[in-house]
């Protein structure tokens, strides 16, 4: 059965709403018999259509998935039961900052930068959901190269990581500098929320 584009869009939102996670699009592809560029094109279609909207798709690679608005993200919270105070600390978001910046990126990689160990910050930005092994570096040992997941995506109001506000070299290196300091000050675990929570 060949489908035209409204049909194929509602095929592709439809399949996307009962997906437990990201769907790939040659998946889709296969699925509807068309190819993945068709797919894609929809795909975008749906996003821009979704503007405004309670549910948004968000896309990463060559995955999509529907996600609810950020806008309504502290309703959705408070029905979930979820604390919506809690906050990744400064050690943790400087991390996170240079992984979404510099994805793939090697944990030797993110710590040059830091001049530290991140570490505890890599295990708890994995614990949340927020980043994932992305494979593996060329050169002695592999190390793991991460990247953020679908879950950061929500959790800073984004659709595509490719919607990170544009931030040159120096001013990672300032960001970096400024939240070292701000963990200076109030330890390690401190409750500071990123300026790059407000990229949506």
């Amino acid at each position: 059965m060949e489908l035209d584009n409204a049909q194929l869009k509602s095929v592709i939102e439809s399949v996307l709403f009962v997906a437990e996670g990201p769907v790939d699009l040659k998946t889709l592809a296969k699925l509807t018999e068309t190819s993945s560029d068709q797919i894609a094109f929809c795909i975008e279609q749906l996003a821009r259509e979704s503007k405004g909207r309670g549910v948004r798709v968000q896309r990463t690679g060559d995955r999509a998935q529907l996600a609810s608005a950020p806008e309504a993200a502290p309703f959705i919270q408070r029905f979930l039961g979820i604390d919506e105070n809690q906050r990744l600390s400064p050690a943790v978001l400087v991390t996170l900052t240079i992984i979404a910046y510099k994805q793939p990126v090697t944990k030797g990689e993110v710590e040059r930068i830091l001049k530290k160990s991140c570490e505890y910050g890599i295990t708890m930005l994995k614990a949340r959901g927020l980043i994932t092994e992305v494979g593996r570096a060329e050169g002695a040992g592999r190390p793991y190269l991460y990247g953020t997941t679908f879950k950061f995506l929500e959790h800073f109001g984004l659709e595509r990581p490719e919607d990170l506000p544009p931030l040159p070299e120096l001013d990672l290196a300032a960001a970096v500098a400024a939240l070292a300091k701000e963990e200076q000050a109030e330890g390690v675990e401190g409750e500071h929320a990123p300026d790059l929570e407000e990229a949506g």
